[in-house]
């Protein structure tokens, strides 16, 4: 059965004069989906958001919603509202006055107004605030009232546009979880817009990660981080070590690589060519550290090194290994309990780690 989607871009590309923002896009977002939009600054994905908005209009391609082409349309007539990072409420109206507007903008009966707003304050946690104006309220709970104002209209997709980012990160990290709790009770498809990473792994059913206007990857947290792509997508989210190697073959998605005359193993995805330049990459905390007399787990490559930096970090230990000459490789240990083994710089040490965790990245 064919996936049902919300939001679909069908080849989709904005050109702002003779800068293209967004290049051949195309995206099914599923209903009732938290999905993120992920990239850097300038990557194309706020103007992404904003085409689906109906804010900016298409150079060429199609955006539908619900399996509607509203491509053309203005956003008055998309069943769509967006949240800014700025909150944009009314400071000299009442909580209650702000959540309504949209509403009594539409002709809704009052006493329906007053039911819906009433329902949602109590759904974002604020349901004695209605009386307040917003400069009486912390960065929080004007972020919530802002979500207040967008959902009471009943939506049938949810814009945010870095919605969290005004706020300090411990309030930030809150709102993440409550925002994605808020999600999953409304049953609303949201699209969120983010450079953080971090963020974008907490709270999405699916990420898409943008650079350059294009599309690089669309997946799970887990198969985007795990399985990343491309070496932008590896390097964008999370830490990963790239060591150079040269392709010696491959085959059933596995490949050899020479890493400065070290044989070594990796699963790859992409179309590799014999002989040919690449990247090994793994992430630290992937990487196993071992005194040398440890005995050999068979499902593990493991490397000769020598620790030639050590930092203490609270949760885990961040030590640099050096397998050969101008090649490192930083493993991340986490400290389970005051008993855990600790490496000393200038140690000599095993490293090892699991085929399915490399990866050999031609791009």
């Amino acid at each position: 059965m064919a996936a049902t989607f919300d939001v679909e871009l069908r080849t989709v590309t904005k050109h702002f004069g003779s800068f293209t923002a967004v290049k051949d896009v195309s995206l099914g977002i599923r209903q009732g989906e938290f999905f993120s939009l992920l990239g850097p600054s300038g990557c194309g994905k706020t103007t992404n958001l904003r085409m689906i908005a109906g804010f900016e209009l298409p150079t060429s391609g199609s955006i539908l919603l619900g399996g509607k082409d509203v491509s053309q349309l203005p956003p008055f007539k998309r069943n769509v509202n967006t949240v800014f990072q700025n909150y944009a409420l009314f400071p000299h109206l009442s909580v209650s006055d702000n959540v309504a507007f949209g509403l009594e903008m539409k002709g809704i009966d009052k006493a329906e107004i007053a039911k819906r707003v009433k329902e949602t304050l109590e759904m974002v946690r604020l349901p004695d605030s209605g009386k307040k104006k917003p400069n009486q309220l912390s960065g929080g709970q004007r972020q919530r009232i802002a979500l207040a104002r967008a959902i009471v209209n009943r939506p049938q997709v949810l814009l945010l546009d870095e919605p969290l980012g005004a706020l300090d990160l411990k309030l930030r990290k809150a709102m993440q979880l409550e925002l994605k709790e808020l999600q999953r009770q409304l049953a609303i498809t949201f699209v969120f817009v983010t450079h953080d990473q971090e963020e974008a792994l907490v709270m999405s059913d699916r990420i898409g990660v943008m650079d350059h206007g294009v599309l690089r990857q669309v997946g799970t947290p887990a198969a985007i981080y795990d399985r990343p792509a491309d070496r932008f997508v590896a390097d964008f989210i999370g830490d990963t070590n790239f060591l150079p190697c040269r392709v010696v073959d491959h085959r059933n998605g596995t490949a050899h690589v020479q890493v400065a005359g070290l044989t070594m193993s990796a699963s790859s995805d992409q179309t590799l060519t014999d002989n040919s330049s690449a990247y090994l990459a793994i992430r630290p905390e992937k990487v196993q550290l071992y005194g040398p007399d440890t005995p050999h787990n068979p499902n593990e490559e493991r490397f000769a090194g020598v620790i030639v930096e050590t930092v203490f970090m609270g949760t885990d230990t961040r030590y640099v290994v050096e397998l050969a000459e101008d090649i490192q490789i930083v493993v991340r240990q986490q400290n389970r309990n005051i008993a855990s083994t600790r490496f000393a710089l200038g140690q000599t040490v095993d490293v090892g780690w699991e085929t399915v965790f490399a990866r050999v990245l031609v791009s």
